[in-house]
Parts: structure tokens; C-alpha cells; sequence
């Protein structure tokens, strides 16, 4: 089992990034994260005003997965996540949707101890580890590990997390897989712009799908798929996640695409990943009821 140290990060998905380390498909690989603020909040009397921005959203990696080219998929399984003791969330002026209602830039420090998240002495949550940063480098140009696109990066998405599976285009060589952001806990939305941002352990087993052309990030659990869409409004990421799910469904079912659509409309759940990001993200969920295998 290979393992990669959290110095060895990345600020930008990008093709330019040096791999740390090469894996055979199949092959089980450790990623040790740091928090999505580089470990610069310490205390709270640490606020965003005193942070090197060029230094947040660090991702672990990359990862040169053999055999991996472009037109392939990668299929990370996520085996374990394995937390820290210690997470961070902020209310910052001009960050989250309320941005501009918060006057005072606040630092919270959230204990979590034994799987509880706990936020105060008296409202304690259970732990919800996911991964909040997840892609491989995109065909061309770099792409910041702030913001999300077809080759995954910043999506936020709950589902990615314990037990799941999550599909991934090849873009290049290798893939260039990088991991970070991790979350203890998180809603639908991150409405104030952060989870529970925090150290983590991430065990995943990444193998090659070979001539699976994906066009997008797809997260299969044991009840469903889900569709990932992001764009640079909310409007746009719910129309690429509800296409590439009616596609999905038309292909699948061996159905005309006008009939998928309408089928997506009673099976299909919209929901919002994250709407702080520089490109906001949503999902579609299909149970595996009606698309028993994915077929793209």
C-alpha cells in the first residue's frame, strides 16, 4: 500500500504537477490531507485576514495511476476516512451567502472526539466525514483546487465519502489524481462557505476503467448514482447534472431521450453540492431501483 505525505500538495489541478507517486490499477493508496486552510488557523484569534490565500484548498498528491489515458475513467473507491482531532469553521465578511450580512470575521474551533462533531457544550453532532476536493488534472490549462469542474476538484459534495465510489474522466497520463479538503461534517449548500475543515487520512483503492468516456465526476453508492454538474451559476450546474443523468437513464433503458427526461422527472433528485465556490455544484440521484447500471 502506497502512501502519500500531506507536504506533498498541490494548489492546482493541472498536467504541469509532478507525480509523487505511480500506482498499478487496483492498487490501495493512503492520503494524509491537510485542512482546506493549509493549517494556518490555529487558535480563534486566527482570522482569514491573516492568511496566505495562496496557500488554501491544498490537495494531496498527484497520484500517476499506470495504465490510465485520455477517453479512460478512473473508479476511486473510498475505503476510510480517518479524522482529526481538531476542525475549523469561519463566518468571514463577503464569504458564504450571507457574506454580507457578517460584520465580524470569526474563528470557531470544533472538538471532535469519539465520531462527535462538537460544535458547542451543548449541541453535538455525529461525525460525517467527506471529501470536499477530489479530481485528476483537466485536458488543458490548470484549475484551481478552489473550484470545481468536469475533472472533479472543489465539489463539496456529501456523497463523497466512506463506501462510496466516484468516477472520474482521464484527461491526461496517468490522470494526476489529487485529494483534499476533508470535511467532519457538512450540509447540502456549505451556506456559510466551510464544513468542519480538517486534517484527515484518506484510504481509497483506485482502479482504470479502460474506453469509458466520461464527460463528468459520477458517485455511485449502494442505493444510487449520482450525476455531478458544475458551472459558474447554480442554474447551469443543475442543467449538465439533470442532461448526463436523462442521458444516462435513455441509455440505460434503452429509451428515447424525450422519455428519459420525463422518467428523470419522477426519479431524479436535484440537489445542491455547493453554491460559495467560484463554479457552483449540484447533483442528480437516481436509485438504483431504476438505473440498475450505469451506461454512459
Amino acid at each position: 500500500m502506497k502512501k502519500v505525505s500531506n507536504v506533498d500538495v498541490i494548489y492546482e489541478f493541472s498536467r504541469g504537477n509532478k507525480p509523487v507517486v505511480a500506482i498499478e490499477p487496483g492498487e490501495r493508496v493512503v492520503f494524509d490531507t491537510q485542512d482546506a486552510l493549509g493549517g494556518q488557523i490555529q487558535s480563534e484569534e486566527d482570522t482569514m485576514g491573516g492568511i496566505d490565500f495562496s496557500k488554501v484548498n491544498p490537495a494531496t498528491g498527484p497520484v500517476y495511476v499506470k495504465t490510465a489515458s485520455p477517453g479512460d475513467a478512473l473508479v476511486i473507491q473510498v475505503e476510510e476516512i480517518s479524522l482529526g482531532q481538531k476542525g475549523i469553521m469561519l463566518a468571514v465578511p463577503g464569504l458564504g451567502i450571507l457574506g454580507d450580512k457578517v460584520r465580524v470575521s470569526t474563528t470557531k474551533i470544533v472538538p471532535v472526539v469519539e465520531g462527535k462533531v462538537m460544535f458547542s457544550s451543548n449541541i453535538v453532532l455525529a461525525v460525517s466525514p467527506m471529501i470536499g476536493v477530489i479530481g485528476v488534472a483537466p485536458a488543458s490549462g490548470a484549475a484551481s483546487c478552489g473550484t470545481p469542474g468536469d475533472h472533479g476538484g472543489n465539489m463539496d459534495t456529501r456523497d463523497i465519502r466512506q463506501g462510496v465510489k466516484l468516477f472520474l474522466p482521464v484527461f491526461v497520463e496517468g490522470g494526476l489524481l489529487a485529494i483534499g479538503d476533508v470535511h467532519a461534517a457538512m450540509a447540502d449548500g456549505e451556506t456559510c462557505g466551510t464544513g468542519v475543515e480538517i486534517t484527515a487520512s484518506v484510504k481509497v483503492v483506485v482502479d482504470v476503467i479502460k474506453r469509458l468516456p466520461l464527460k463528468r465526476p459520477i458517485v455511485e453508492t449502494g442505493e444510487s448514482f449520482i450525476f455531478i454538474g458544475s458551472a459558474e451559476n447554480l442554474e447551469k450546474a443543475v442543467r449538465i447534472a439533470v442532461e448526463d443523468a436523462s442521458r444516462a437513464l435513455s441509455k440505460s433503458l434503452k429509451i428515447p431521450f424525450e422519455e428519459a427526461y420525463m422518467l428523470l422527472s419522477l426519479v431524479g433528485s436535484v440537489k445542491v453540492s455547493q453554491m460559495v465556490d467560484p463554479a457552483r455544484t449540484a447533483r442528480v440521484e437516481i436509485s438504483k431501483d431504476i438505473l440498475k447500471e450505469l451506461m454512459i
